[in-house]
């Protein structure tokens, strides 16, 4: 599993992660990177490849082999032979500057102050327990 380690990781970032984990699928999740980072700087002029990170990283089931083997009493034992898509896509980031960043960063504060000051009052709770004693009754009869 090397795609939760690199996830969310600028592009340069995650290819010195990878090179330093001894898994298989490593090496070619380094080629793809690699690739990806060469594509997008051929394709954008004027882009500049250390502001790309990985966006999204994928592994997908790909076709399978099947394939058989002699088992004993003439029978044969099946063996499959799975293989895997990976797709990855890098996006720009994108630094927030000035007034921007500051109302951003008010907005989550007053979300997270939201929920934290948000308790169940007393009608709420009476709501309930009537609600659990209609429940109750129901259930006896």
């Amino acid at each position: 599993m090397v795609i939760p380690l690199v996830k969310g990781k600028k592009a340069e970032e995650a290819i010195a992660i990878l090179s330093a984990v001894k898994k298989r699928a490593s090496g070619y999740a380094i080629d793809l990177l690699k690739s990806a980072v060469a594509n997008a700087k051929g394709n954008v002029q004027g882009l500049d490849t250390s502001t790309l990170y990985i966006a999204k990283m994928i592994a997908d089931p790909g076709p399978m082999l099947k394939r058989f083997r002699a088992a004993s009493m003439g029978r044969a034992g099946s063996i499959h032979k799975h293989t895997s898509h990976l797709t990855v896509e890098l996006d720009v980031l994108r630094l927030k500057t000035g007034a921007a960043a500051e109302t951003k960063a008010a907005e989550k504060s007053k979300i997270k102050k939201a929920k934290t000051v948000q308790a169940p009052n007393k009608e709420m709770k009476e709501k309930e327990a009537g609600h659990k004693e209609k429940k109750r009754k129901i259930h006896k009869k």
